[in-house]
């Protein structure tokens, strides 16, 4: 689910920006007045939407984007003379009047966007670090020198014990480690 949030100064106008968008099948977790209210919202979370306009009570639009945690996308919605002048690069607008088809599109092209950001982090692997390849480096000795086997036969013993455990490579190594030792 895709955390969507929407801040406008006039909260009757972000609950019925809400309706339209739960109506048409998005969960909207939070609808707030001011910059400072979806900032401390937003805190615990990773990514998600926030749909706003061009001036909260606290503050302006571009101020908010730049408070954003990295993973956050903004949908600014103005006038045509704001969106002409809009200098973030990576903020989408939308120009009111604003058309229900266009703000579902866009929200729904944004929602795809991170779910595919999503699926490219899980792809790539996560680097170790220093100390986790120490680890496995030691393991790794440990099982060539006591088993008498070569470099790639006791790194393929770690891996494959990984995967039947179902714990990563550094989990395995400690339990080499702690059972060997």
């Amino acid at each position: 689910m895709i955390n969507i949030f929407v801040v406008l100064p006039k909260i009757e106008d972000a609950k019925g920006i809400r309706g339209v968008l739960m109506k048409n099948g998005f969960q909207v977790t939070a609808v707030c007045a001011t910059g400072a209210q979806v900032l401390n919202q937003i805190q615990d979370l990773n990514d998600g939407i926030v749909i706003c306009g061009y001036k909260m009570t606290d503050m302006i639009y571009s101020e908010l984007h730049d408070c954003l945690p990295q993973g956050f996308d903004m949908l600014l919605l103005a006038s045509q003379s704001v969106v002409n002048e809009q200098r973030c690069d990576d903020v989408m607008c939308l120009s009111m009047p604003l058309k229900v088809h266009d703000l579902i599109n866009t929200v729904e092209m944004m929602s795809q966007t991170i779910t595919r950001r999503h699926r490219k982090a899980r792809m790539n692997p996560r680097q170790r670090g220093p100390e986790e390849e120490a680890l496995i480096k030691e393991a790794k000795e440990l099982l060539m020198n006591r088993n008498h086997v070569s470099e790639s036969e006791a790194h393929r013993y770690i891996q494959k014990s990984s995967m039947d455990s179902g714990t990563n490579m550094v989990e395995t190594a400690q339990m080499i480690l702690c059972m060997m030792k």
